[in-house]
């Protein structure tokens, strides 16, 4: 029988299996032309996506796109590489979308350096596991090496102390995560495993679990503290590790998106009075401060937040996905004044670090955060080995580390300052860009590279500000009139918005997000706003000016057309 392979022979119309073709397939071909031959017909088609032009989304619906997808018979045939290739270029490439274009500025997902490709191919070939040292030798103390650098860049310990605990195989410093969800659910088991510690007889809620812990401690709640501009993973946490989604107090915010301290403090001494008279206490297992909030990009007061913690003796978790990368440059480094206070941090890699997707990080401040997640097993992380798995809550990881552990070599400090001056300065433009126009308005005050706006043209602009006069001269025998005018128009607005980001959507020139907030001029009424994160460094200021110039387009159109007569019916 030849030893033809499913690769090698792409006129062939069927191939039987068999060991010997299979075999081909795991084996590095001993000449390199044919794996380059594939390599170039593969970095072809990826080099052909970014070049394309035309829209940020293809034009297929989702019900055909889903139709394309819906053969749930597994192949029982093997087929050929190139046929398959083709299949993937032309149902899978060809309806990605393209979040490196410059005109995408929607989301945290941005344009990647293009040796991240390469990178991943070394990951791949390399195929190490980071549970076990036994299946990740260099790679182990490559991750390492990269949490080393990023505590230090949080933490700011002495040279001696990184010197001495970096490969210290007794415990970690952090661990490298699959993505944020999972950074926030360790920081946050650390801390449930913290207020609930083993004591006495009772071995603790590692052991004995929620029930037991609750009955030892006489509790019948835990609650994790956090502002409404938390991440929506905390949320998640709080029911995987048992705690339960209503067991998150959700505190208001101020006018600048942070968390409202006082409110904060309110709830906290609401809870001491009553475990003060109630037999069943309601513990805290932690506070959360968030650094660099992802609707509105505002951080945290964390140096008081910290404050807060010592006085109620409970866990401070920073989650700083977005904004922590901003630590590397020093001019930056008091937006995040406090960080260095906290018990743990989360810190993302595939946001302002520019990794590819997915890649998070934990960083404990102690030591001895690690050991509140430590366990082992005889056959693969025994408890005097150097697996980086005895500390994890993943099992199986990929050696992803190398991405953000070379960029940071590339980028060096410096480089990173250059990206970061460029988002500040579109973020500037996209505000001035709106504070200029009369049919746009500002809806929050930024702090990193998130910008929310809404459409109001400027004739309903002026109403709003008439009403606003009104309601500030204190003619109290006007001002329910005047306060429910004033909703029925934002309540008209938000579906004008909420229509004008379809209409971007079909344009499909642009793209940006759109959320909903009460923390503005208009609260406690909810606000539909357009969101912009201007992190891209592809994204230029002429072209901002062209994404607000065709959002007054399509807005203009989308009042004129559908919701001048309800305002001014109003």
């Amino acid at each position: 029988m030849s030893t033809r392979t499913w690769i090698e022979h792409e006129h062939d119309v069927g191939i039987r299996g068999s060991m010997e073709q299979l075999r081909k397939l795991f084996i590095m071909p001993d000449s390199p032309d044919k794996f380059l031959e594939f390599g170039r017909e593969l970095l072809d088609l990826i080099h052909s996506f970014f070049k394309e032009k035309g829209g940020i989304h293809s034009e297929i619906s989702l019900p055909d796109l889903a139709k394309i997808f819906s053969n749930y018979e597994i192949p029982s045939e093997p087929q050929l590489w190139r046929n398959i290739l083709g299949e993937i270029k032309s149902n899978v490439i060809a309806h990605s979308v393209k979040v490196g274009n410059p005109y995408y500025i929607g989301h945290m997902t941005s344009a990647i350096p293009y040796f991240m490709i390469l990178l991943e191919m070394i990951i791949a070939a390399l195929n190490q596991n980071q549970v076990k040292i036994e299946t990740a030798k260099a790679s182990t103390y490559v991750e390492r090496e990269l949490i080393g650098w990023i505590h230090r860049l949080i933490f700011n310990r002495s040279a001696k102390f990184y010197r001495l605990n970096v490969q210290n195989r007794n415990f970690v410093l952090g661990n490298v995560t699959i993505d944020g969800t999972i950074a926030n659910l360790t920081a946050l088991l650390v801390a449930r495993n913290r207020a609930f510690p083993p004591d006495g007889r009772f071995p603790g809620i590692r052991k004995a679990g929620v029930y037991e812990a609750y009955r030892y401690y006489r509790c019948n709640r835990a609650v994790i503290l956090v502002s409404k501009r938390g991440h929506y993973s905390i949320d998640k946490v709080a029911r995987l590790i048992g705690l339960g989604e209503n067991s998150v107090i959700k505190i208001p915010v101020n006018s600048s998106n942070k968390i409202d301290a006082e409110a904060l403090r309110q709830v906290l001494s609401d809870l001491e009075e009553r475990n003060r008279y109630s037999e069943e206490k309601t513990r805290v297992v932690a506070i959360v401060g968030i650094a660099g909030t992802t609707e509105t990009g505002n951080v945290d007061n964390l140096v008081e937040l910290r404050e807060i913690a010592d006085r109620y003796e409970t866990h401070l978790h920073v989650d700083a996905a977005w904004g922590g990368p901003l630590l590397l440059v020093d001019k930056y480094r008091s937006l995040f004044r406090g960080i260095e206070l906290a018990d743990t941090v989360t810190f993302d890699a595939h946001k302002l670090l520019y990794s590819p997707l997915a890649l998070g990080m934990v960083l404990f401040r102690s030591r001895k955060s690690s050991h509140f997640l430590a366990h082992a097993s005889n056959y693969i992380i025994r408890e005097d080995s150097v697996d980086q798995g005895r500390f994890t809550v993943e099992g199986s990881r990929p050696f992803a580390c190398l991405k953000p552990w070379v960029t940071m070599k590339l980028f060096g400090r410096e480089g990173f300052r250059v990206l970061f001056d460029h988002a500040f300065e579109l973020t500037s433009t996209l505000h001035s860009l709106v504070e200029a126009h009369e049919n746009f308005e500002q809806m929050n005050y930024p702090e990193l590279f998130i910008f929310n706006y809404r459409f109001v043209p400027a004739k309903v602009m002026g109403i709003l500000n008439d009403i606003r006069r009104e309601l500030e001269s204190g003619n109290i025998s006007m001002s329910g009139v005047a306060q429910a005018r004033m909703k029925k128009i934002n309540h008209i607005l938000n579906q004008m918005n909420v229509e004008l980001h379809r209409a971007i959507r079909q344009e499909d020139n642009s793209f940006v997000s759109r959320t909903m907030l009460e923390a503005t001029r208009y609260a406690p009424q909810k606000i539909v706003v357009l969101r912009a994160v201007t992190v891209n460094p592809i994204t230029t200021p002429d072209i901002l000016r062209e994404i607000i110039e065709e959002h007054n387009r399509l807005g203009m159109m989308i009042y004129e057309n559908e919701f001048a007569g309800k305002i001014k019916d109003i």
